[in-house]
């Protein structure tokens, strides 16, 4: 007889990760972040195993995007928003479902090829295009339209996506990355707007463990303003302004991520790996923008590594902190985060400083295979995530542990 939790619910593995969407989407997401590189960096040498019209390089920028924390994003989406709308969550066959089809474009992306190509664009974009139909349903049931921010945002991703699969369909990598771009900028401008909601009561909860006050309060205006700014420089990038006005646009979204970090001084409190961790993901987001719009504007040293920084480092970053406190609290536990969290931050900060200052002349490249230190050490630390918060997230909440 299948075990159920006192609301009735399944107990079996299954039915266990299929009881919110992020027990089942982190770990598939911190999976293929740990894999995609290795098998892209150290196995395959930077190639795929079937040639194609797309060169290799652009499916690994979609697999990290669209795959790594595309999964992050449902998980994050089919969570969050049903307890942001007091609503019934997604659960079971839907969560599923959506996980296949995510996998299925998964499954493109790791032979390549244009057959694959096809296939990925298919599963991608219906995964892509129920997020935002998902988000509009919720809204109009619940007459809010405290979810707008999110809807476009999602939207701005499903249409990224598909400019990106419509590059690999037509054989223009041209198109495809400038996809790519935008899904970037877009990845970048949902990181601004989750971690104006959640850096604000994670402080709080530091600040007060026993939650009985509310101790900071955050200055209004930098709620919005990263992911406005991100916003107004896609807009500029869509419209085919002059690249120097572009580049002060970039710049300008830079410092807005730059501002938040100012949250984070608050007291000794400031070297809690939670505050750094938030915080750190703003500080190396708006840096990588800062310096992409340095490098349009002549600075002497490559667009490429100031968007790994940006991309790998502020949204690696900020995917990894949200993966570590969000498995606490959605498994019936609290902070502190637990010392391999914390360790496996570190290894991620580490990854992404082997892998961008070499880059940008700042350290020499480090012994061994090109990038491939700093793909084992980005691996090691979702895999670190993986091991430790595994146990929490495949078995039920702490509270339900003991009943049949």
């Amino acid at each position: 007889m299948t075990a159920l939790s006192r609301d009735g619910s399944d107990l079996t593995l299954a039915g266990i990760l299929g009881d919110e969407g992020l027990r089942l989407f982190f770990p598939l997401s911190a999976l293929h972040a740990a894999l995609w590189p290795l098998l892209w960096a150290v196995v395959n040498s930077f190639a795929l195993p079937i040639d194609g019209a797309i060169p290799p390089v652009l499916w690994h920028g979609h697999e990290m995007l669209f795959g790594a924390f595309g999964a992050a994003v449902i998980g994050f989406v089919t969570t969050a928003i049903p307890e942001w709308t007091d609503t019934r969550r997604l659960q079971g066959r839907a969560l599923f479902a959506l996980a296949g089809l995510w996998g299925i474009g998964r499954a493109g992306g790791l032979v390549g090829g244009d057959g694959a190509a096809i296939v990925a664009a298919v599963a991608d974009t219906v995964w892509l295009g129920a997020l935002p139909l998902y988000v509009a349903t919720l809204s109009w049931r619940k007459r809010t339209t405290r979810l707008f921010g999110m809807l476009v945002w999602l939207g701005a991703l499903a249409m990224s996506g598909g400019v990106v699969h419509a590059g690999f369909f037509l054989g223009d990598a041209a198109l495809a990355q400038a996809g790519l771009h935008g899904a970037g900028l877009v990845l970048l401008g949902l990181l601004g707007l989750v971690l104006a909601r959640i850096t604000v009561p994670i402080t709080n909860l530091v600040l007060a463990p026993g939650g009985g006050s509310s101790p900071y309060r955050p200055h209004p205006g930098r709620l919005n303003l990263a992911p406005g700014l991100v916003a107004i420089a896609l807009a500029g990038d869509i419209a085919g302004i002059p690249p120097a006005v572009g580049a002060y646009l970039t710049i300008a979204a830079g410092a807005a991520f730059l501002d938040r970090v100012a949250e984070a001084f608050i007291g000794r409190e400031f070297f809690r790996t939670e505050i750094l961790a938030l915080a750190g993901s703003s500080l190396l987001a708006g840096a990588g923008l800062l310096l992409v719009g340095a490098s349009r504007l002549g600075a002497p040293f490559p667009e490429t590594p100031a968007l790994h920084l940006a991309l790998m480092g502020g949204l690696g970053l900020g995917v990894l902190a949200v993966f570590a406190v969000a498995g606490l609290f959605h498994t019936g536990r609290t902070l502190p985060l637990p010392r391999p969290a914390r360790l496996a931050i570190l290894l991620l900060v580490t990854a992404v400083l082997l892998r961008v200052l070499p880059d940008l002349g700042v350290l020499p490249p480090p012994p061994g295979p090109p990038h491939a230190l700093a793909g084992l050490s980005w691996a090691t630390a979702f895999l670190l995530w993986l091991r430790v918060y595994w146990p929490f997230l495949s078995a039920p909440r702490v509270e339900e542990a003991d009943v049949c």
